[in-house]
């Protein structure tokens, strides 16, 4: 009888599923020793061992680039510590907050933000450590939003989601919660009856944003997986980031865009890459993100439509930073683009 397929962790592993070659086992073993390293078997299906530039693969499996670290990169890329008022909380905004419940993830992005805090080895928050936090969100009427994120919150246990999401409840002032997971592709079981029964929460709006970069991440598990959420009255909005070599041409994107839109899920934001150590190689400039936003105004539904935004270094929050369509002529008369690069003078004051 076969053994189940289990979550690649290990570089013999990566190795023997013909995922990294033998001799970089040297290179990769120093990113290994540094940054997490995960691929479910779903992930790993994905993944075409013929193409060397397979956009799956390059999100998840280890890349000797990662040890190169650029002067502008930064730890704490866009500065969690300096918004955490307590253990688990990001308080930048002031309506809402994010509340990191665990430091774990069913895969580990080779792109991530956090990859200097998440892994095995990392501390999930201690049951006082949590009731600090809720205690904290608790304290501060001002907080309308909470975030669950981390890691990545559906690793957890449906028992432990509800637990979390009752206290939250209990909260007069708190009237959504959103989570964020990655989880709907990269392990689609995961997302059971009990386990969206668990998000849901009378008198509160509950969100999930999934986190899929490329077209193929939406297998037909992921998409039943997002319809189990969608039917029962969870809405979905999508979380892309800028990638090269995985969604950084005008065809990839809207690919993406549209599947998503297929899955009954808004587009909300596509991230522009974060300066996070070692990532240098998978960032595009943002001129770039500007053109392809620019490329999908008119060509797709208005439904495929995200925000492009930067999270700018050191905690100030995200800026949308896509391409504008007003400018002035040399009269002053002001001029809209449209999605063909024609300009129209508009009658305005301003």
């Amino acid at each position: 009888m076969n053994a189940a397929p289990k979550t690649l962790r290990h570089l013999s592993e990566l190795e023997g599923a013909r995922l990294t070659p033998p001799e970089k086992r040297a290179a990769l073993e120093k990113v290994a020793a540094q940054y997490a390293v995960a691929i479910t078997p779903t992930v790993e299906e994905l993944i075409d061992r013929a193409d060397p530039h397979d956009p799956i693969a390059r999100q998840f499996v280890p890349d000797p680039a990662e040890i190169l670290v650029k002067a502008e990169e930064r730890v704490d890329p866009i500065g969690d510590h300096a918004h955490s008022p307590v253990q688990g909380i990001v308080h930048r905004y002031p309506d809402r907050v994010l509340l990191k419940l665990t430091h774990v993830c069913a895969v580990y992005c080779r792109f991530c933000f956090r990859r200097e805090m998440v892994g095995p080895a990392a501390q999930a928050l201690t049951p006082a450590q949590l009731d600090l936090a809720l205690d904290y969100i608790a304290s501060h009427s001002e907080i309308w939003e909470v975030i669950l994120s981390g890691g990545d919150p559906l690793v957890l246990s449906a028992r432990r989601l509800k637990q979390v999401v009752s206290r939250l409840a209990a909260m007069p002032h708190v009237k959504v919660i959103r989570v964020h997971s990655r989880v709907p592709v990269a392990d689609p079981a995961r997302v059971t009856a009990e386990l969206v029964r668990a998000l849901k929460a009378k008198g509160k709006a509950t969100y999930v944003v999934l986190h899929a970069n490329h077209a193929r991440e939406l297998t037909p598990a992921a998409r039943e997986a997002c319809a189990r959420m969608v039917d029962a009255g969870i809405p979905m909005l999508s979380q892309s980031v800028l990638l090269a070599g995985v969604n950084d041409d005008p065809q990839t994107l809207a690919a993406l865009m549209r599947a998503l839109v297929e899955c009954r899920i808004k587009p909300y934001y596509l991230h522009h890459g974060d300066l996070a150590p070692g990532t240098s190689h998978l960032r595009t400039s943002i001129a770039q993100g500007q053109d392809l936003m620019r490329g999908l105004r008119g060509r797709v539904s208005g439904l495929c439509q995200p925000t492009y935004v930067l999270d700018i270094p050191g905690g100030h929050g995200k800026s949308p930073v896509g391409p504008g369509y007003l400018s002035r002529d040399q009269a002053g008369r002001m001029l809209v683009e449209d999605f063909n690069g024609g300009l129209h003078c508009y009658p305005s004051q301003f």
